[in-house]
């Protein structure tokens, strides 16, 4: 983990921390167990943890930070895609969502609805480039 990642998880409470700690090693497991997706960059977009699916262009992407309004960890994707809409569609009862922008987790929250979620995210382009297929 690069020293500016350390240093934007470090500034959370421990137990956000960890939230986001395991949301982050739920992402980077599954880009890695994804072909097409190639390795993640992890850096930050406006303060907040980012991976991008630089190497093969196939997702859009993901930002992790706290919900300022809950607490709770919270997925973010660009508010341009329609992904968080496919969530609901999906996932009604699994998540919390905040416009077209975010996933909001509770504790319990379904870990195989948000390897799905994500692996939506890390495909995004390449789905629409193949009429939904990832």
């Amino acid at each position: 983990m690069m020293p500016a990642i350390a240093d934007a998880f470090a500034r959370y409470p421990d137990a956000t921390r960890d939230e986001l700690l395991s949301l982050r090693s739920l992402i980077l497991d599954t880009a890695a167990g994804m072909p097409g997706v190639g390795a993640l960059e992890e850096t930050l977009k406006w303060g907040q943890v980012s991976y991008l699916t630089s190497q093969s262009g196939s997702g859009t992407t993901i930002r992790i930070d706290h919900d300022k309004l809950s607490g709770r960890p919270a997925l973010y994707v660009n508010c341009k895609t329609d992904l968080v809409s496919r969530y609901r569609t999906l996932y009604p009862d699994a998540f919390d969502y905040q416009g077209d922008r975010a996933v909001v987790l509770s504790a319990g929250a379904d870990a195989d609805a948000l390897r799905h979620v994500v692996a939506l995210a890390l495909t995004y382009h390449a789905a629409k480039k193949t009429g939904g297929r990832p």
